[in-house]
């Protein structure tokens, strides 16, 4: 375990009061984010090869490859057949979302701390990194409907009950910069009656909360649970879209 020097701190602290009100960073926030920071320290400061123009990145669902006449897993499969085939041609194995999801080929994500048990499991992604510099998305700006979170969120409960975002539907969103074609509010049944809740890429992802700075501490958990488990490049999904403010165009704002 690092210790985060007393500069580190400060500016963490200066950039959080640059995008939340003061009442909403509390002592013990900040002293529960920094000690989740020193936990990963020696991990996130490690020493990487760094990209340049030599680099090769394959990217691949986790089940691209299957090999019906072995006992493997499809996570299996693909690091054998990449270490036999591709070791010395590709440095990079970039594995598209591969959690237990809902939709979207596996960019709505119901779990980011499992492994998809139809891919194999954690231990299958370590042994791909003993062999290959690993990336993966973190889905960061929404979550599936049938995630825990949300599910707490429509009973009301913590952790989830906070971390959506509520609209009321009269509300002109007409600035807001549209992905897709389904509607930017989706209706869901609570506790508390019926509620909008902004489903930016579809009614199955559920927009994250991050004006809630509860939500970005939960989000670097996941984060640093990824590095730890040799997740070494990390492509953030649809962060764009990551914060919202009715009235503008919510993509690409500065917070």
């Amino acid at each position: 375990m690092g210790s985060l020097y007393q500069g580190a701190r400060k500016r963490i602290k200066k950039l959080l009061l640059d995008i939340y009100p003061e009442e909403h960073i509390t002592d013990d926030f900040l002293e529960n984010l920094y000690q989740l920071i020193e936990q990963h320290l020696e991990e996130v400061t490690c020493s990487l090869n760094k990209w340049d123009e030599t680099d090769t990145v394959l990217i691949t669902y986790g089940n691209s490859l299957v090999d019906y006449r072995k006992d493997a897993t499809p996570l299996q499969t693909l690091h054998g057949f990449l270490k036999e085939h591709l070791q010395h041609e590709i440095r990079n194995v970039h594995v598209l979302p591969f959690f237990p999801y809902s939709s979207d080929d596996g960019f709505s994500v119901i779990d980011y701390y499992r492994v998809d048990p139809r891919l194999g499991s954690w231990s299958d992604l370590l042994n791909l990194r003993k062999d290959f510099d690993l990336m993966a998305d973190l889905v960061i700006n929404h979550v599936s409907s049938q995630s825990q979170w949300f599910r707490n969120f429509l009973q009301g409960k913590s952790p989830g009950k906070d971390f959506f975002i509520e609209v009321d539907p009269s509300t002109d969103l007409s600035p807001v910069t549209r992905p897709s074609s389904t509607p930017l509010l989706t209706p869901f049944q609570t506790s508390q009656g019926e509620k909008h809740v902004w489903t930016t890429f579809s009614p199955d992802q559920v927009d994250l909360d991050f004006s809630n700075p509860r939500v970005l501490y939960e989000m670097l958990k996941v984060l640093f649970f990824y590095i730890s488990n040799g997740i070494r490049i990390i492509r953030m999904d649809a962060i764009a879209y990551l914060w919202k403010e009715t009235g503008t165009s919510c993509i690409h704002l500065p917070q």
